[in-house]
């Protein structure tokens, strides 16, 4: 049985969604040029997947597999995903109008974030109790949003740098979550 602090610190270093799954890389580019932006990308990101997690880990262990439908996870976990989604929409709308136009599309867009559903896939796989699955989703979150924030802060800078006019916008950034890519594969062998 893994400990919840391996669990929590793999999910945020070692096995960090954008940086070793590359998952979650269309908001990881599209949010990540302003830091504001970045922070609450990934607060709502981590809500979502901290409440997936505890849905899908429910529903996974209490009727897939009792009624024996555990090839149904993808499909309810979409469905899981896409209503808690849209009920972090309408309350970011309802409380904060500058943050909901700020993020934009990318709001909508964590009903198809691939990090997400894979949070709540790896936590099948891995047949996680709850308080598992909830450490898995946190650290997830978490990773995810240290990325987008180590990437923001990077841009940030970067936009005040003499960068060469073929390379300024995505194709830097390329260059840079591939860096960052490969600093980070420098924590294999933490745990």
């Amino acid at each position: 049985m893994n400990s919840l602090f391996t669990i929590f610190l793999g999910m945020v270093l070692i096995d960090n969604f954008i940086l070793s799954k590359f998952l979650g890389l269309c908001p990881f580019f599209g949010v990540s040029k302003k830091l504001s932006n970045a922070v609450s990308m990934g607060t709502a990101v981590t809500l979502v997947m901290v409440i997936a997690s505890i849905a899908t880990s429910v529903i996974y262990n209490y009727i897939l597999i009792p009624y024996k439908v555990e090839f149904m996870n993808i499909i309810i976990y979409i469905l899981v995903i896409a209503a808690l989604v849209q009920i972090v929409e309408i309350v970011i709308k309802r409380t904060n109008i500058v943050l909901y136009n700020a993020l934009g599309i990318y709001l909508p867009l964590i009903t198809t974030n691939c990090a997400v559903l894979g949070v709540t896939l790896i936590n099948a796989q891995n047949n996680y109790s709850l308080v598992q699955s909830i450490i898995s989703a946190l650290g997830g979150g978490l990773g995810f949003t240290l990325i987008l924030i180590i990437m923001s802060a990077i841009r940030e800078k970067n936009e005040l740098a003499d960068t060469p006019k073929s390379m300024q916008g995505l194709p830097i950034a390329f260059i840079i979550a591939s860096l960052l890519s490969l600093a980070f594969m420098g924590f294999n062998g933490l745990l």
